[in-house]
């Protein structure tokens, strides 16, 4: 795996905010209280995210989504699994009429961007939650969230793929797991060739062994708003 550094509370006015950095991927999270749900919404709360990366991030200028005045389905894509990721972390029946927004920005793209994400939202969103309702217990009412990416390249099963080894991936693969190493969500695909089912379950249990570790890095933050 590659390094991790986290850094809490860098953004003032969200109530919890993170930068997540895994190797040179950089990403800053934030997650905001806002005293309404979403009309369909008959009772508790809500979860959501959005996920945007930097015009600089790459090494080619992204342009800036409101330019082209919709997101792409690449971000639309994103965010989703962010959102379903984080609202593993909380039964939302605890936050009745309020909807929390956890905002995922790019500022350095190298690989596993969405699974930093995911990592960092977690504890912007377990800050958040603890700043507002400190009465809720972290592995308790807010259970742990974490992701990490997997693949087969030049035939080899690998762990936390950078830009370099996603591009050249046969198979690429996400997994997001709770702190019970339950499975909240796989994304796998065979982009240069397909992988039998010993193999997945050979990605699965080197992403669970990468996951534990994110586990440790996160408590190392949580341990000071438990």
């Amino acid at each position: 795996m590659r390094p991790i550094k986290i850094t809490p509370n860098i953004i003032s006015n969200a109530e919890g905010s993170i930068l997540y950095q895994s190797g040179k991927t950089e990403v800053i999270c934030t997650a905001t209280f806002e005293s309404k749900v979403p009309e369909w919404l008959n009772n508790g709360g809500w979860i959501t995210a959005e996920y945007s990366m930097l015009p600089a991030s790459t090494s080619s200028r992204v342009p800036r989504e409101i330019s082209r005045g919709k997101k792409s389905p690449r971000s639309q894509e994103i965010q989703r699994l962010i959102g379903r990721s984080l609202r593993g972390a909380i039964d939302l029946s605890n936050i009745p009429g309020n909807s929390i927004y956890v905002d995922c920005d790019v500022i350095n793209a190298d690989g596993g961007t969405r699974t930093a994400s995911i990592n960092g939202g977690f504890l912007a969103l377990a800050i958040a939650l603890k700043k507002r309702l400190p009465d809720l217990i972290i592995d308790k009412e807010i259970t742990p969230i974490a992701a990490i990416s997997v693949g087969k390249v030049n035939g080899k099963i690998v762990d936390d793929l950078d830009y370099e080894m996603d591009s050249n991936a046969e198979v690429d693969l996400n997994l997001v797991m709770n702190s019970s190493y339950e499975i909240i969500e796989i994304q796998g695909t065979g982009e240069k060739g397909t992988f039998s089912t010993i193999e997945l379950n050979q990605m699965i249990d080197l992403g669970k062994k990468c996951i534990e570790k994110i586990f440790n890095e996160q408590r190392k933050i949580l341990n000071n708003y438990d």
